[in-house]
């Protein structure tokens, strides 16, 4: 994948199993969220193809990609309007998704260990609540393909182990979660696969470096 000064990322080879987690890690700059932009068929790569289940992207099945992932946060991309309360944030997603009710928002909220404060503005709630309500609006869809980004952003150590077991859980369900951070957990949850990314601004810096997984959920 290129930007306007060169590689965003490059040599990016990774397989994710159906209904496993794939973390990737790396420092500001590494393009963390443009591999996972890339994985969910939202970001055109310069080379090479991604495959979700049988559809494959660039191509013909590349509508169908898109249609597979949700996208729960992504920096700069997809991101929970702040100044709207939770209730008012559940209703926007049951108008906007078909087919999604408040009923399926609460059952994946309560999948992921969060009750929902219906009065509260998005931005007054903690990290890890915020991060886990933007979970609870994409999973309420019953995506095969679950996006999250920035996981371990402004939380301490004891709410990111929390992200993370909560991650993992939606895993179990099946559902294939991708995800991002500055740091991978420690430790990473059973079958976890690692994507370490490298700090593009250095010129010297190594390829991407996958810890690989056999399946066919994901691939790139």
């Amino acid at each position: 994948m290129r930007g306007p000064r060169g590689p965003v990322f490059e040599n990016v080879d990774v397989v994710v199993p159906a209904g496993g987690l794939l973390v990737v890690h790396g420092p500001a700059g590494s393009g963390r969220t443009s591999v996972l932009l890339a994985l969910a068929g939202r970001m055109r790569l310069g080379t090479g193809a991604l495959r979700v289940g049988r559809h494959r992207a660039p191509g013909a099945g590349a509508g169908r990609v898109r249609r597979s992932v949700a996208v729960a946060r992504a920096d700069g991309a997809v991101a929970a309007e702040g100044r709207l309360r939770v209730r008012e944030l559940v209703a926007e997603r049951c108008w906007l998704e078909k087919g999604v009710t408040r009923r399926q928002v609460v059952e994946a909220a309560r999948l992921l260990g969060l009750h929902l404060r219906g009065t509260t503005l998005v931005e007054d709630l903690p990290p890890l609540e915020a991060l886990l309500l933007d979970v609870a609006l994409a999973l309420a869809a019953r995506p095969p393909v679950l996006v999250v980004d920035a996981v371990d952003r402004d939380c301490p150590d004891g709410d990111r182990a929390l992200a993370w077991r909560a991650l993992a859980t939606v895993a179990a369900t099946g559902c294939t979660v991708l995800a991002a951070a500055a740091q991978p957990p420690s430790p990473p949850p059973p079958g976890t696969v690692l994507l370490a990314l490298p700090h593009r601004a250095d010129p010297d810096a190594p390829a991407a470096t996958p810890v690989p997984a056999s399946g066919q959920g994901v691939a790139a």
